[in-house]
């Protein structure tokens, strides 16, 4: 697996397809071919599509320190972003149940990872899309799910207090932010919040979990697709693509 050296840490990354590059950046403790690997066919016929691991997951090493919303934005190269796609995001820590929830995975994750790893199943994943998988199904999401590292326990920590507010209006690339009707882990009205905090940004909702790249694939990469690659090709490889797909 390539690897480059950023933010002093060297992170690991595969890449697929051609064309302009597509950064899929993997949520929480997740590696990031576990979280996008199934989705980079999707858009490889006109992206570079790299998926990064972050630092603390997968096989990046872990930088020493605390994670900090810095280091992680200094592995993926902010300033080259043209335009810029949020999945069930939140614009800082202060909410009581933000702060409830994350403190709750923590006591679990140390307390019992097997009661932690199912916690997650249940509110990561919506009610319609358990039920339907049946037992059989979702123990099998339990045996699947990664185990707990040092790094993924940096990156929950940071979840609990990461504050991106005051860097939110600074945001210029045109911006799609996309909430999760059904998401129990970060509710819908916290990501609204987030459109509103960016100046210009677009907004759609999908009636999924939190987990939206394993519930409900096939719609997300229609929406992203329709924003990423909507009919504004100031870039002469995307006028030359688009040209041949006209003929």
């Amino acid at each position: 697996m390539p690897t480059i050296t950023a933010a002093g840490t060297t992170v690991s990354y595969t890449c697929a397809g051609q064309g302009p590059g597509l950064v899929l950046v993997a949520g929480t403790g997740l590696p990031a071919q576990l979280n996008y690997g199934h989705l980079a066919d999707a858009f490889s016929d006109r992206r570079t599509v790299i998926l990064p691991d972050y630092a603390g997951s997968g096989q990046t090493t872990d930088a020493g320190g605390p994670l900090t919303v810095e280091l992680l934005a200094g592995q993926s190269r902010p300033e080259l972003v043209r335009r810029l796609v949020l999945v069930a995001g939140w614009p800082s820590p202060d909410d009581a149940r933000h702060k409830l929830a994350i403190d709750l995975w923590q006591r679990l994750e140390r307390t019992d990872h097997d009661l932690f790893t199912r916690y997650l199943q249940l509110t990561c994943f919506s009610a319609p899309f358990l039920s339907n998988l049946g037992e059989e199904g979702v123990t099998q999401l339990i045996a699947g799910a990664p185990p707990i590292i040092p790094g993924m326990r940096k990156q929950i920590e940071l979840d609990r207090h990461a504050d991106i507010s005051k860097m939110l209006p600074a945001i210029t690339a045109p911006t799609l932010v996309i909430g999760l009707t059904r998401d129990q882990v970060v509710p819908v009205e916290r990501v609204r919040l987030l459109h509103r905090a960016i100046t210009g940004s677009q907004y759609a909702e999908i009636d999924s979990g939190h987990v939206v790249v394993f519930e409900q694939p096939a719609e997300l990469v229609r929406v992203c697709r329709d924003f990423l690659f909507e009919q504004t090709y100031d870039d002469p490889v995307e006028r030359e693509r688009a040209s041949r797909h006209s003929t």
